[in-house]
């Protein structure tokens, strides 16, 4: 599955009060921080909101700014983000301002909901129907593959944003806290009741936009079994990252890995050749430097740009077996060995047939083999 990278855009007043929804609109965002929105709008393929907040807020998103208008049309991008909404009804006010401005706008719904939308809106927007239920996964698929998406801002509502958290999608999210108390037991909240994904995220940046301050968290708890979420996209990249530290070699690969916990926490990371071993691998450098006895590895799992071996010639154990010792059951890969030194290495093979769990993102594929492409093969 291939998704684009989802940013969850919100604000929130002090007690949790969400955006300006509401007769009165009470505006959270300092102006300088609406204009950060709409460099972030410009910086987007779509932009997502639910059905409920076109009937609440009437909404345009649009990119305001003529000069970040006029910047994407000469980079050969449409002058406005694809504008996207998501129903399980179908209900929809065809005379809102959504559909009237802007460029393209596209509906996904359930099977239901579709007849009932394309009635509403005719050739307004393109109608996509998911199946009996509103399928987030298909959706993002849909967007990437058939529509060329590579970052989605979604700017709500509440139930969107709670169901893309609750199901390991989003890849970040930015919220802006106003200094402001609302009070209001029945105002929207920000996220719903629910399981979230374990672990706490991790603050990337903070920022002051006059009276409000902006703060950037990303996910950083693995997902579990085969379904990758957000938080496997961002450490499988920074394991494609630490392949590019390896000292070159006309004779291995160049490897990058981390070791996550259940929780997020980052037990251990390590690259082909670190430090003084010329022939330690990404996986082994790693794992070395945790505690064998440390309970967290039964839980975490293993990011490595390159499928771990299965046969090597330089030690006597290859890092498929290295990881089923220490108990690890989760593997996140980005590349399947090819036969440059092995023939028919089948890393995977020797975890899943021990039982381990083996996600393959093949999206960063191309990341992990920029470090190796002066190798035959």
């Amino acid at each position: 599955m291939s998704y684009p990278y989802v940013l969850l855009s919100a604000a929130v007043s002090l007690d949790g009060y969400l955006d300006d929804t509401g007769p009165e609109r009470l505006l959270l965002s300092s102006p300088a921080d609406f204009d950060r929105v709409d460099a972030v709008r410009a910086a987007s393929d779509a932009i997502l909101v639910g059905a409920g907040t076109i009937r609440a807020d009437n909404p345009r998103l649009l990119v305001n700014s003529a000069e970040r208008r006029a910047a994407r049309v000469a980079a050969g991008r449409p002058e406005y983000p694809l504008k996207v909404t998501v129903t399980a009804s179908g209900d929809l006010d065809p005379a809102a301002q959504f559909w009237h401005t802007g460029g393209e706008k596209i509906v996904y719904t359930t099977d239901s909901g579709a007849e009932r939308a394309a009635r509403l809106l005719g050739d307004t927007a393109e109608v996509v129907p998911l199946g009996p239920g509103l399928d987030w996964r298909a959706l993002l698929e849909h967007l990437r593959v058939v529509r060329g998406v590579r970052r989605l801002m979604v700017e709500g509502g509440g139930t969107v944003h709670t169901q893309l958290l609750q199901q390991g999608l989003a890849d970040e999210l930015q919220l802006v806290l106003a200094p402001l108390l609302v009070g209001d037991p029945a105002a929207p909240r920000l996220f719903g009741p629910g399981a979230y994904q374990a672990g706490r995220l991790r603050l990337v940046e903070t920022r002051r936009i006059e009276d409000v301050v902006l703060m950037r968290y990303e996910p950083t708890a693995p997902g579990t079994g085969p379904v990758p979420s957000a938080a496997d996209r961002h450490w499988l990249r920074t394991a494609c990252e630490l392949a590019a530290l390896c000292p070159p070699s006309e004779t291995a690969f160049s490897v990058g890995a981390v070791v996550v916990a259940a929780d997020g926490t980052e037990l251990a990371r390590g690259h082909s050749r670190e430090g003084d071993d010329p022939v330690v691998h990404a996986e082994e450098a790693a794992l070395a430097k945790i505690a064998p006895a440390d309970p967290r590895l039964a839980g975490a799992t293993v990011y490595s740009s390159l499928e771990p071996c299965a046969r090597r010639a330089s030690r006597p154990a290859p890092c498929a077996e290295l990881i089923l010792r220490a108990g690890v059951r989760r593997v996140v890969t980005a590349w399947r060995e090819p036969d440059t030194f092995v023939e028919a290495a089948d890393g995977s093979g020797v975890l899943v047939t021990a039982g381990a769990e083996v996600v393959v993102l093949p999206e960063y594929e191309e990341q992990a083999k920029a470090p190796n492409r002066h190798l035959a093969g």
